[in-house]
């Protein structure tokens, strides 16, 4: 069995966004010469996430304009006692959640006609950390 670990960084323009990283997860796939596995894609920060949808941005516009109509920015969560005032980014990521396990065979992303794999950041404009950790033979 193989094991290959690599970390991505980003540092978003906006509070909110939505980045597609099939590509990047697909180049880690090919370096680490897995060809029967699993990837896992899993956020470290808890107020971002990781998910698999389609790739287009009307569906990306119906997803924020959701988890802000469940989770919507509020001053009064329990959560910001603390001095943060990113709680709806917490529910946020609860609602998404911070990791996938996509399979791989034949050496690639075993993904849907249109599935891509998203980061999803709900309290950005600074440094976050994702790991991509490939698993196989």
């Amino acid at each position: 069995m193989k094991f290959a670990t690599e970390y991505l960084y980003f540092t978003t323009q906006r509070k909110r966004e939505y980045l597609n990283i099939t590509p990047a997860v697909e180049g880690i796939v090919a370096k680490s010469g897995v060809r029967e596995g699993m990837v896992l894609v899993s956020a470290m920060h808890i107020t971002a996430g990781v998910y698999v949808n389609d790739a287009e941005s009307g569906l990306i516009q119906d997803i924020d304009e959701w988890l802000e109509n469940l989770a919507p920015f509020r001053s009064d969560y329990r959560h910001h006692r603390t001095g943060e005032t990113n709680g709806d980014a917490h529910l946020k990521s609860l609602l998404i959640h911070h990791e996938v396990v996509v399979p791989i065979t034949e050496g690639r992303l075993d993904l849907g006609p249109w599935q891509q794999i998203y980061y999803a950041e709900f309290d950005g404009q600074r440094r976050k950390r994702l790991v991509v950790k490939v698993m196989g033979e």
